[in-house]
């Protein structure tokens, strides 16, 4: 087998770190959405099998509102990993997105472990390039290539720079991005996806967004995976971790911090989210999709049966919170059916 190059190699050391139990998770924090508890309807006057959970997503039909965000690809196990993600994402009828396709580009021996169409043809899937490489040389054709190459559908380009920050060979040039962005979205002929990493969303970081031309947003917060501890781990660099381990935007106030800059953009949420309700939560708060990345990854090394019971269970998680709040649908899950949880623990008995 051919070794992979540096950024292979780095790509490996993050698989292998997400593979290795909560060793790249955040500590001190959640992602916020477990402050919030469902508003119970005694009556749903509803068919629990009746629910309907599909929903369409940048013109595709999906059964479940999810995506299995962008994680892995350009290491040794991540071809493997990558197939059986995708199956999966295709037999339950979700959209997947592969990691970053830098090093497919630097190197096309790594391209085999992105490309995954022929394990999803019925699906969306996205390619993934960082958003810093725009300063380094990258432009329409790199993102013409990372799209093609793998016949994807879009283009997710990442904001990861923290995590730059702390990798010793790392891209930390974020100077004129934003216009560089808006030049790049208008120019593609596909949709392109902005997201972050693991920090989450500020009501200022939105606000550089306006006008831009972009198809949705991933609100991928803090409570999820660290990239910042997975990146100080590679280093053995204690000190990092507990400085910066726990840095980032919670997942919910991100998603609150969208939908209030950009209230009309397509939102998939993301950052810590594990289970269907979870799901519900995220998209209670005013999410369309919501993203899951490591913790599938993790079931996905196990075998493809057991992810694809994961998934299902993760759906049937999401129908029944569903039915609890008396809603018919997922697409009509709104802020009316959550309310704070109080510190106590006591609910608040006036809200209907």
């Amino acid at each position: 087998m051919k070794q992979p190059g540096p950024t292979g190699k780095r790509k490996q050391d993050h698989l292998d770190l997400c593979l290795d139990g909560q060793a790249a998770a955040f500590r001190g924090r959640g992602n916020g959405l477990a402050d919030y508890d469902f508003v119970h309807d005694a009556l749903p006057e509803l068919d629990l099998e009746a629910i309907d959970l599909s929903t369409d997503f940048l013109g595709h039909h999906l059964r479940l509102p999810l995506i299995i965000s962008s994680m892995t690809g350009g290491g040794n196990d991540s071809a493997r990993l990558n197939r059986t993600l995708a199956r999966c994402a295709n037999e339950i009828g979700c959209a997947i997105a592969v990691g970053s396709q830098r090093a497919m580009l630097e190197d096309p021996d790594l391209a085999h472990s992105f490309r995954i169409r022929e394990h999803a043809p019925d699906v969306p899937v996205f390619g993934n390039l960082g958003a810093v490489q725009l300063n380094a040389g990258y432009g329409i054709d790199e993102c013409l290539r990372a799209v093609e190459e793998i016949e994807a559908d879009g283009l997710f380009i990442h904001l990861n720079s923290l995590q730059e920050a702390l990798q010793p060979e790392g891209d930390t040039d974020f100077s004129g991005l934003v216009d560089k962005l808006a030049s790049l979205t208008a120019d593609l002929p596909f949709p392109v996806l902005l997201k972050t990493c693991g920090n989450g969303w500020s009501t200022r970081s939105v606000r550089k967004l306006t006008g831009l031309p972009l198809a949705a947003i991933e609100a991928s917060g803090a409570g999820g995976t660290s990239w910042a501890r997975v990146e100080s781990r590679r280093q053995e660099d204690a000190q990092h971790e507990a400085l910066f381990g726990d840095f980032g935007e919670s997942t919910a106030d991100s998603i609150l911090a969208v939908r209030q800059g950009l209230p009309d953009l397509p939102l998939i949420a993301s950052g810590g989210i594990a289970d269907g309700v979870d799901v519900a939560r995220a998209l209670a708060l005013g999410a369309d999709l919501a993203g899951l990345a490591r913790p599938l990854l993790q079931v996905a090394d196990r075998g493809e049966d057991e992810l694809l019971r994961r998934l299902e269970g993760i759906g049937r998680e999401l129908q029944i919170a569903c039915f609890y709040t008396g809603t018919a649908s997922v697409n009509e899950l709104d802020q009316g059916v959550l309310r704070p949880r109080r510190g106590d623990g006591n609910q608040d008995p006036g809200r209907a």
